[in-house]
């Protein structure tokens, strides 16, 4: 397959140097995002773990912080719950609920706090109708296709563009190429969306004092710098794994 694959990229008479590049350019495009993927859950675990052994000194609780700003900044209509999972948290736009995971939702941790009052930092973007939530949420249509499409057609595609019709495969990658984009196209929109709410969690908490300065600043700032890389890392990983499928597609039309 490796050999087939570097023909692709350079063509039959570049020999075993093609097959070696090919197989770094696919072992590249499948390791990478997968790599990253597991550094960032790890970071986020390793922050929220440290974070979760201090108590903050408010001695409020990861609900209470997220009533505390959606009132202070007068959104009413957005009900708080709790929801199964290990930080599954998450701002339901659609049915206005901000949902905690357990840990949040009861926990008075630095962690907790910092997790709350980010969720919360959604429902204020999306009450002021923040620009970039707004085009974010009107595009997730189109990256669910988009991620729907790829994942079904690309790998077909390389398969007919190797193996049956390279035509016909070449379409499929096309297809899939144009889907995976709109799913990179989704995560650049929402990196701003989320270090947003991560800036307005950290200033809102540190202004009214319910995570003190210091220790408990620091811990809560790290928790959600490494959520934060965990958008980034994904950001990234498709990205690369969108420009693997592009020069195969360019490869393969400059075969023909």
């Amino acid at each position: 397959m490796f050999e087939v694959l570097a023909q692709m990229y350079y063509g039959p008479s570049h020999g075993s140097a093609g097959g070696v590049s090919g197989l770094w350019m696919y072992l590249a495009a499948l390791l990478v995002p997968l790599a990253l993927g597991l550094w960032a859950q790890m970071r986020v675990k390793s922050a929220f773990s440290r974070g979760s052994q201090v108590e903050a000194t408010s001695g409020i609780s990861g609900a209470e912080v997220a009533k505390m700003i959606l009132d202070s900044h007068e959104i009413r209509g957005v009900k708080i719950e709790p929801v199964n999972g290990f930080l599954t948290d998450h701002y339901d736009s659609q049915h206005k609920v901000l949902r905690l995971s357990p840990q949040v939702y009861s926990g008075h941790s630095v962690a907790a706090l910092g997790i709350a009052a980010h969720e919360a930092g959604h429902a204020i973007q999306d009450a002021t109708r923040y620009g970039p939530l707004v085009l974010r949420n009107g595009i997730v249509p189109l990256a669910k296709i988009g991620g729907a499409v790829s994942s079904t057609v690309l790998g077909f595609g390389l398969f007919f563009a190797l193996a049956l019709s390279p035509v016909l495969g070449k379409m499929m990658l096309l297809a899939g190429i144009i889907g995976l984009g709109l799913v990179v196209l989704f995560q650049l929109i929402n990196l701003p969306v989320e270090l947003d709410a991560s800036r307005r969690a950290k200033d809102l908490l540190k202004s009214t004092n319910i995570v003190a300065p210091g220790r408990e600043s620091a811990l809560m700032g790290s928790v959600l710098n490494a959520a934060a890389w965990t958008y980034v890392a994904a950001t990234v990983g498709t990205i690369v794994t969108l420009l693997y499928y592009l020069m195969i597609f360019l490869s393969a039309q400059r075969r023909n």
